[in-house]
């Protein structure tokens, strides 16, 4: 039986075309549609119902890749990719890809790849500092912001003191336990609540105020309230960059009632962390010495390919105490070093910190910085442009590198609301069937809007004034 790859031959030819392919995509991505406009199965239709069996040389899968596959795709990589939270990529970041998939390492104990565990170490170090945050903090990279807010959830419900890792939350007499977040707070938050245990009921979604940001008396209400039925206050998120407006719940207000109240305080600032490389924009992390944890995503807008998500803790020990289990076959003298298997549900871990080091190093800080500062100039000069129409509304400030706002059709002395949502939804439909850009939307105190979210490295002012252009 020959081995798998008896030369490196075809690979070395076949690699050599695919690089050359994937720079004439980023070189040229921009004449192709940003959202697919396939039909739901018509891809899965081109492939057959059983695989090969005799195997097909590498040119004949790159001719299905083009023919089959990339009509189906929707190009996060697209400079006027302007829906959700832009995963965009980079050049550099691609090339740590290759490096990452041809080393395939799995970082579970620091023996298993020495370097694997201290390039992360390194390179959270130098994002903590690029970014402004406390020295004391402990970083962790893990695939996306879901399970990192998870890995906090489950960290303030060890840190009750009820050893719930040991005993369980189940056959025996415990309060019910509450945690809380805005109205606009990421659904993630919730999700890893319930399936912490929490429940739906456990988890209070607070009131926001004019500008969408979580109200902290609101939040003393809740807390009051449940105090008064019997439930134990756990945690509270605040969310810095929410997902439908960008908005920065007030922070200290907020931390101030965590420390009173005893909470874990979360910080997701999944999005708008990344532009803390921007000092000036470095507002953002007012009261952020009282967060327990704190959650940023370089591959929403540091140029990192998806997936790279940042869990810093002042509180290792707890994460740590919550997660590690060592079987036997895990178990080392090496006790000096840092196992990061220990802080988290995963025992097989990627070698993520490899893309962020290269993007890191490769463009430079002051590269990263100016490319924010542009987005959240081409973000401004947006909302500015929008304003001056008058059948234009922006339903929140617009906030970093977010706008939102709707077309109204006036009546009489006020808007009609129904016309509004019904001509603002065919704008969002003829931006995306044009596939000259992809938008998606929202809805703020019941008002449908369209949500603008820039943060690709390619994007130039000339993209974002497509908006212009179908408004």
């Amino acid at each position: 039986m020959s081995k798998l790859d008896p030369s490196s031959r075809e690979f070395r030819e076949a690699g050599h075309k695919l690089i050359d392919r994937i720079a004439d995509y980023l070189d040229g991505v921009d004449r192709y549609r940003v959202l697919s406009n396939v039909k739901p199965g018509e891809i899965a239709s081109k492939f057959s119902a059983l695989p090969n069996n005799e195997g097909r040389p590498y040119d004949a899968l790159m001719a299905d890749f083009e023919s089959k596959i990339i009509p189906g795709v929707t190009h996060w990589n697209h400079p006027a990719f302007f829906a959700y939270f832009s995963i965009t990529g980079s050049q550099a970041g691609i090339l740590a890809e290759l490096l990452m998939a041809a080393l395939n390492l799995n970082g579970m104990l620091w023996k298993t790849s020495p370097a694997h565990t201290e390039l992360e170490t390194v390179t959270l170090e130098w994002l903590r500092k690029s970014l402004g945050l406390p020295d004391v903090l402990f970083g962790i990279i893990n695939d996306t912001a879901s399970i990192n807010s998870f890995l906090a959830l489950a960290a303030a419900r060890e840190a009750l003191g009820f050893d719930i890792r040991g005993k369980g939350m189940t056959g025996r007499n415990l309060p019910p336990l509450k945690v809380y977040c805005s109205e606009h707070a990421h659904s993630s938050f919730e999700k890893g609540a319930r399936a912490l245990g929490f429940g739906a009921s456990g988890v209070e979604l607070i009131e926001s105020d004019d500008k969408f940001r979580m109200r902290p008396d609101a939040l003393d209400a809740a807390i009051e309230r449940d105090r008064a039925a019997g439930a134990l206050p756990c945690a509270v998120t605040a969310t810095l960059g929410t997902t439908s407006t960008a908005s920065v719940d007030p922070l200290p207000e907020i931390a101030d009632i965590a420390k009173r109240e005893k909470m874990w305080l979360h910080v997701d600032a999944a999005y708008a962390g990344s532009a803390t490389v921007e000092p000036s924009l470095r507002w953002l992390w007012k009261g952020i010495e009282s967060a327990d944890s704190i959650v940023v995503n370089p591959h929403k807008w540091f140029f990192t390919p998806i997936d790279c998500s940042v869990l810093y803790t002042r509180k290792p020990d707890m994460l740590r105490q919550t997660f590690s289990l060592v079987p036997e076959y895990l178990k080392t003298t090496d006790s000096a070093e840092v196992n990061y298997m220990d802080y988290g549900i995963q025992l097989g871990r990627r070698f993520r910190a490899l893309k962020l080091w290269m993007v890191m190093e490769h463009y430079g800080i002051d590269r990263i910085r100016s490319v924010i500062r542009d987005h959240v100039r081409y973000a401004e000069r947006l909302a500015s442009e929008l304003t001056k129409r008058g059948d234009i509304e922006l339903l929140a400030p617009q906030s970093f590198s977010v706008v939102v706002f709707r077309k109204v059709v006036r009546s009489g002395n006020g808007i009609d609301e129904a016309a509004s949502e019904k001509i603002s939804a065919e704008l969002l439909e003829r931006m995306n069937a044009s596939g000259r850009l992809f938008v998606s939307h929202t809805k703020l105190k019941n008002k449908y809007g369209i949500r603008v979210a820039i943060g690709n490295g390619a994007t130039e002012w000339e993209h974002v004034a497509r908006v212009l252009e179908f408004v």
